[in-house]
C-alpha cells in the first residue's frame, strides 16, 4: 500500500477495509454495525480526489482537528480535493451506519475524461489549483453500486477486479451530467417550469409505483408532450422513466428484504407485483440472485 494512504490508528480502532483496485485508485469501505460512534482516520496525499457516499445512518467529516464538522447523511455524497495541501480523512461514523469512499489520483482521474468534459468544474482549467467540495444525492443507480461492494460476499480472489468495475461504474454514474441538469448544455431545461414538471413525474411514479400510470397518463399529468417528457427526463436522471422506476422498486424492495418485515410475496406486492414469480424474476435481472437467496446472504 502507498505510504500517502497508510492508516493511522484511531481511537475507536475502527478501520476501513481497503482495496487497491487499480495505481492510484481504493476503494473503502465500512460498516459500523456496534451502538457507539467510531472514529475512522486516514492520511491522505494531496494528489487524492476524495469521494464519500454514505449509504445508510449518517457521518461526519471532520476539519482541523475538529474545528470544522460536515455531515454526511444517509444517501448522500460527499467530494472533496484540495491541491494545495494533504487533506486527512477523519470520519465520525454513527452507529449503525454504512460508508463507501473512492480515493483516486488526480492524475488518474483526468486520464478517465476527454477534454469535452468540462462540466465537471474542479477539472477547469481556471480552478484546477483551487481547492473543491461538494455535496450530493446518491441516486437509485448509484446506491445500488454500492450497496454491492459494501455487500460483496463472491470469492476473494475476484474482489479487486470486481471493485474495480463497480468504483469506475459508480463514477461513470456520478458524473453522469445529466444528474445536474446543466441548463447550457441542455436547451430543453432552460425552461424551469419544464424542470419543475419532470421533477413532479419522478414524484408521481415513486408514490404510486405499485400502480404507475402509463407514459401517456403521466405526461398528460403534469402537462407536457409525451416527447418532451421522455427527452426531459433522460436528461435529468440519466434513465428512460420505467428503467429509472424499475431500478427504484429493486431498491426499495432490497431495503424492504433487509428489514425483514415482510416476505418475499409482501415485498413483491408492495413494489407493484401481482405475482412472486414476476418479481423473483425481476429481483434476479437485477441483482443476479433471487429474494430469498439474498435474505440468507444477508445473515
Amino acid at each position: 500500500m502507498n505510504q500517502e494512504l497508510s492508516a493511522k490508528k484511531n481511537v475507536a480502532k475502527s478501520s476501513f477495509d481497503e482495496t487497491k483496485v487499480d495505481d492510484g485508485v481504493f476503494v473503502l469501505t465500512h460498516k459500523n454495525e456496534t451502538n457507539e460512534v467510531q472514529a475512522l482516520e486516514k492520511e491522505i496525499d494531496n494528489d487524492y480526489i476524495q469521494f464519500h457516499f454514505c449509504v445508510k445512518g449518517s457521518s461526519q467529516f471532520v476539519f482541523n482537528e475538529g474545528r470544522y464538522k460536515l455531515n454526511i447523511l444517509e444517501e448522500n455524497s460527499l467530494l472533496l480535493y484540495n491541491p494545495q495541501r494533504n487533506l486527512p480523512i477523519d470520519l465520525q461514523i454513527n452507529p449503525h451506519t454504512w460508508m463507501v469512499s473512492i480515493l483516486i489520483s488526480i492524475k488518474n482521474f483526468h486520464g478517465l475524461f476527454s477534454q469535452e468534459a468540462d462540466y465537471i468544474t474542479f477539472l477547469s482549467e481556471d480552478n484546477k489549483d483551487k481547492k473543491y467540495y461538494k455535496d450530493g444525492v446518491i441516486s437509485p443507480s448509484m446506491a445500488i453500486v454500492l450497496n454491492q461492494l459494501i455487500n460483496f460476499n463472491l470469492n476473494s480472489s475476484i474482489k479487486s477486479l470486481y471493485f474495480k468495475g463497480k468504483a469506475y461504474e459508480l463514477l461513470s454514474l456520478y458524473f453522469n451530467r445529466s444528474e445536474d441538469a446543466n441548463v447550457e448544455q441542455c436547451p430543453f431545461l432552460v425552461d424551469e417550469a419544464n424542470v419543475i414538471k419532470i421533477r413532479k413525474a419522478k414524484d408521481i411514479i415513486i408514490t404510486r409505483m405499485a400502480e404507475p400510470p402509463s407514459l401517456q397518463e403521466l405526461a398528460d399529468e403534469i402537462g407536457l408532450s409525451l416527447k418532451k417528457l421522455k427527452e426531459g427526463f433522460k436528461q435529468i436522471y440519466g434513465d428512460s422513466v420505467f428503467s429509472f422506476l424499475f431500478d427504484y422498486k429493486m431498491e426499495v424492495a432490497r431495503k424492504l428484504l433487509e428489514a425483514g418485515d415482510d416476505n418475499v410475496n409482501e415485498v413483491g406486492l408492495k413494489v407493484g407485483y401481482s405475482t412472486s414469480s414476476h418479481f423473483i424474476a425481476a429481483f434476479k435481472k437485477k441483482y443476479g440472485t433471487t429474494p430469498k437467496k439474498y435474505v440468507m446472504s444477508l445473515s
